[in-house]
């Protein structure tokens, strides 16, 4: 009876009312998931595009909407642009404004020069601040401007990583001892201008002719057969791509095929979705958040770890429907984990960081790792120095609880996989360069970052 007692006042505190006769995931569209204040803030900030003015709540939540009304082209793009940027837009780079046109010019130059393609969901374009597009944190993630590209430094490459030099088998990376990366699908609901994997993420751009992983059982055969085969590996990271992009059917297969092979015993399912598109988590009709919470749910039946990661880069991504399918996910006992990229003027600072580390666990999702961004070709003017994530990490270290401290890590170029940040053998701030060891993975080897040339000295900027 006590036990009742408590778990009955723990969901009057959160404004949860379930009732014994009804499941947490049965009933996805209403305000149970989420805290009473949320609850009562739920904004239908989609409106304030013109042509979803009319658009209501149940129709913006269904995925299939969502899908059917994201841009997947640059005509699609240009042409929404002309629909909701004001006359005039203050310039980022000078003191003054320019207008429609010369904006959409702008976007128009920079997705040709781009290394990625086009795709944006309604839920994505609603949250940028149209009015201030060229500083909105969300847009410059997404949408490539020219005027603001930045000279790539000499040591870029489209696989900085070394991913492809680790593969044993098409499609699988096998760099740490115990782990290995399972690539999916090549195809993500939305596409990020600083992808790491822009060498196979995505359609074909002008600029890069990608190496891309199908979302076929045939394809996945090898990968299986190299696990099972590898009694050491006892982790698995299915990415892609994206797996919020995999049919139900296909995360049911890989999910139960990887759960039956004894030494699995744990399985960490990587996807933007909760970030881009939440309302596929709210969706009734929708089966993917079934699926997964099923394979979690069998899972922890086995006594083996199954997670989402997911990632958020700024807190303005986070609204309520993403507060209330978190909630959801919490209260099927999903774990959640962050990752966050580390973006010049999108979360570069103290209190951007912290607001958003926050926001991360006052939803139930762990802040897990923060990126020092990877060395990848045609986005220099995200790319930040080293110094950005020492001197963050060492101003939010010791503010936050520990187990809600994300760590501040660099993935090491050249495949040497990830390092703490502050652990650099050397680091020069005049040249831009540090060196890092990694002895548990490529022994001796040193690996070097490099700030971009924007961020060094005058006359270092020429290396």
């Amino acid at each position: 009876m006590r036990r009742v007692y408590w778990r009955s006042l723990y969901r009057r505190q959160l404004g949860i009312r379930w009732h014994a006769t009804t499941s947490p995931c049965t009933s996805l569209d209403d305000s149970r998931h989420l805290p009473s204040a949320a609850a009562a803030s739920r904004l239908s900030y989609w409106k304030r595009i013109p042509a979803w003015s009319e658009v209501t709540e149940s129709e913006f939540i269904d995925y299939k909407w969502q899908m059917k009304n994201s841009l997947q082209s640059p005509k699609a793009l240009l042409n929404f642009l002309a629909t909701v940027l004001p006359s005039e837009i203050r310039s980022s780079s000078t003191q003054g404004y320019v207008t429609r046109a010369e904006f959409i010019a702008d976007v128009a130059t920079g997705m040709r020069k781009a290394p990625m393609a086009v795709r944006l969901t309604p839920h994505i374009l609603s949250l940028i601040n149209w009015k201030e597009a060229y500083s909105d944190p969300i847009r410059r993630q997404f949408i490539p401007i020219a005027s603001s590209f930045k000279p790539d430094h000499p040591q870029l490459q489209l696989d900085s990583l070394h991913e492809t030099h680790d593969s044993p088998v098409k499609g699988l990376v096998h760099r740490y001892p115990d782990k290995v990366l399972f690539l999916a699908t090549s195809v993500c609901p939305v596409y990020c201008r600083f992808c790491t994997r822009s060498y196979s993420v995505g359609q074909q751009t002008e600029t890069v002719s990608k190496k891309r992983f199908l979302p076929l059982q045939k394809y996945w055969e090898p990968m299986f057969e190299y696990i099972t085969r590898t009694p050491e590996v006892t982790d698995v990271v299915v990415s892609g791509g994206d797996t919020f992009f995999l049919e139900p059917s296909q995360l049911r297969e890989i999910g139960n095929t990887l759960l039956g092979i004894d030494h699995i015993r744990r399985i960490r399912f990587a996807s933007k979705g909760l970030s881009v598109c939440p309302s596929r988590i709210l969706d009734p009709s929708d089966e993917w958040t079934r699926v997964l919470i099923e394979i979690s749910n069998r899972g922890r039946e086995k006594g083996k770890n199954i997670a989402l990661h997911t990632h958020f880069n700024h807190p303005q991504e986070i609204s309520w429907i993403t507060e209330q399918a978190a909630q959801k996910l919490f209260h099927n006992a999903v774990t959640i984990r962050n990752q966050t990229v580390l973006l010049n003027k999108v979360n570069n600072n103290v209190p951007t960081m912290k607001r958003l580390i926050r926001k991360l666990a006052d939803n139930n999702i762990q802040p897990y790792y923060v990126y020092q961004g990877d060395m990848v070709q045609g986005v220099e003017d995200l790319r930040t120095p080293l110094r950005d994530i020492l001197h963050i990490e060492s101003h939010i270290r010791g503010t936050i609880a520990g187990f809600m401290t994300p760590s501040f890590v660099v993935d090491l170029p050249g495949g040497g996989g990830k390092r703490l940040a502050s652990t650099f053998e050397s680091y020069d701030t005049r040249t831009g360069v540090s060196r890092f060891l990694a002895p548990g993975v490529k022994g001796n080897t040193v690996h070097q970052y490099y700030d971009p040339l924007w961020s060094l000295p005058e006359g270092s900027q020429t290396l």
